[in-house]
């Protein structure tokens, strides 16, 4: 088996290098897989999801001395550590934590309305439950089903961040889905993340320095987005 490249939580990981080192935005989105916008998200708590960070260290991937190198060169670019060898079920279903089965109804929601492509029976392996659970979810039968929120079963840890991709490009190959990524929507989106974080730190200064938000009202990013473009 190939050794991993990027930690297995990398969205966690970053919010605990974010938090605990002095490792520059570049090194924590290198060692993490990511871009680093999302980085500088995480950062500035603008993700979506407010992630539990991930301590790299204690979970063998990254050792104390390399994050030193780490953090007295910006340069330097981290090196995975590799990780003890994870124990993986041959048979029977996914055993899923007490404290997090009344979860499951909520990450199947959620696939079934950001991923339809994926079959119940992938869903079945994936979560650990059962066709007419899911079932039921679909057709909107469920016994709870008024009081459901999707939510990302990676988040809900009821699956693996690597596992969800897998089985989301294996169902989207299947299913003849163009995955491929819109380039100049990914340019679009970049540039107006940027302006956002821009304009949120903008409107955070203009606090610090005047102790008020600007008068001519409005929420705080619209407030900064008005001093950003002065």
């Amino acid at each position: 088996m190939a050794a991993p490249t990027t930690p297995l939580m990398p969205h966690a990981t970053a919010a605990w290098l974010v938090d605990n080192s002095a490792l520059t935005f570049e090194q924590i989105a290198q060692f993490c897989g990511l871009h680093i916008l999302e980085i500088q998200a995480i950062a500035d708590d603008t993700a979506a999801t407010k992630l539990t960070g991930r301590d790299p260290i204690r979970s063998g991937e990254l050792s104390p001395d390399e994050l030193e190198r780490g953090q007295a060169n910006p340069d330097y670019v981290l090196k995975l550590s590799r990780q003890p060898e994870q124990s993986r079920r041959t048979t029977g279903p996914r055993y899923t934590p007490v404290s997090k089965r009344q979860d499951k109804p909520d990450g199947i929601l959620w696939i079934i309305k950001n991923h339809p492509e994926i079959t119940d029976n992938q869903i079945s392996k994936l979560i650990g439950t059962t066709k007419t659970t899911i079932a039921a979810i679909r057709d909107k039968s469920h016994w709870n089903y008024a009081n459901l929120q999707a939510r990302d079963p990676v988040t809900l840890g009821l699956a693996g961040q690597r596992e969800m991709d897998a089985l989301v490009a294996a169902a989207a190959k299947k299913a003849g889905i163009d995955t491929s990524p819109d380039l100049g929507k990914l340019g679009e989106d970049r540039a107006a993340l940027i302006e956002q974080l821009q304009a949120e730190r903008v409107a955070a200064a203009h606090i610090a320095e005047h102790g008020e938000p600007v008068q001519h009202g409005g929420t705080a990013l619209e407030q900064g987005e008005a001093l950003f473009r002065r």
